[in-house]
Parts: structure tokens; C-alpha cells; sequence
């Protein structure tokens, strides 16, 4: 089988299986990971590669700001719709202008909200796992149970 195929094969499978949560981080990977491509780009007055790269990762903008369920939260939404529409237009300065502070700009709000996006699902695992053990329906240790530990320790 063709490594692309195979890889392609892959994403759509993990795509597929992922959760909204997951997906969402899938989201903030890509668009890193293409604003620093970009940046490359940029770096080696690539202009083709910069723009393919920064046309990406205003697509992966574009859809972040379109998943915000404002009925949920119109505060956060709004703030976040307005942080997501200042990278967009630091991304068309870096394009047009090929400034590679511009991308930076961008790159380091993507960075921010990728890692506040990692620590939210951290907790929300660590809370899963604390109500999961919590429903566990396991007998509490005796004392005879105890006195064994401590003995074989």
C-alpha cells in the first residue's frame, strides 16, 4: 500500500473516531502546525508554500469560529470569535505583506488556545476518571486486608 494512502487511511480513521473534544485539539494541531510552516516558508521567501500554509490555517480559523456555540456561552464565544478574528487578520498581513510578525501574532494565540485546550481536556479526563472510580461499586478495604499490605511491604 502507498504511504500517503495509508496515512490518509490513518487520519480519516482517527478523525472519524475522535470526540468533539479531540477533534477540537485536532484543530489547534493543524493550525499550528501550518502557521509554522508558513512561517518556514516565509523565512525562505517561499512565498507559494507560505501562502498554501497560511490559506490553511485560515480555514482551520474560519472553522473554529464557526463551531463556537454562542446559545452556550455568548460571553466566552464572543471573546473567543474576536481572538480568532484578530489571528485571521494577522494571517492576511503575513500574506500579503509576507511580515513574518504578523504570523508570529497569530501563531502565538494558536499556541495559547492549543495549550488552554490541552489543560481543559486534562481536567476533564482527570474528572471522568474521578466520577468513573467513584461508581465502582468495590468493597472497602478491612482491616485483615491491611494487616497483608503492611506485612508484605
Amino acid at each position: 500500500m502507498n504511504p500517503q494512502v495509508a496515512q490518509q487511511n490513518y487520519l480519516r480513521t482517527r478523525v472519524l473516531t475522535a470526540t468533539p473534544e479531540q477533534l477540537q485539539m485536532m484543530l489547534f494541531d493543524g493550525a499550528v502546525r501550518f502557521a509554522e510552516q508558513a512561517k518556514l516558508g516565509l523565512q525562505q521567501k517561499n512565498w507559494e508554500q507560505s501562502y498554501n500554509n497560511i490559506s490553511r490555517c485560515q480555514k482551520i480559523i474560519a472553522e473554529l469560529t464557526g463551531s463556537l456555540r454562542h446559545e452556550m456561552d455568548p460571553d466566552l464565544c464572543g471573546k473567543l470569535a474576536s481572538l480568532y478574528t484578530f489571528a485571521y487578520k494577522r494571517l492576511i498581513v503575513a500574506n500579503v505583506e509576507h511580515r513574518i510578525e504578523a504570523l508570529d501574532e497569530a501563531l502565538e494565540i494558536l499556541k495559547f488556545q492549543r495549550e488552554t485546550w490541552a489543560m481543559l481536556l486534562d481536567k476533564l479526563g482527570k474528572d471522568k476518571a474521578g466520577k468513573a472510580a467513584q461508581s465502582i461499586n468495590a468493597p472497602a478495604p478491612d482491616s485483615r486486608m491491611e494487616d497483608k499490605i503492611r506485612m508484605s511491604a
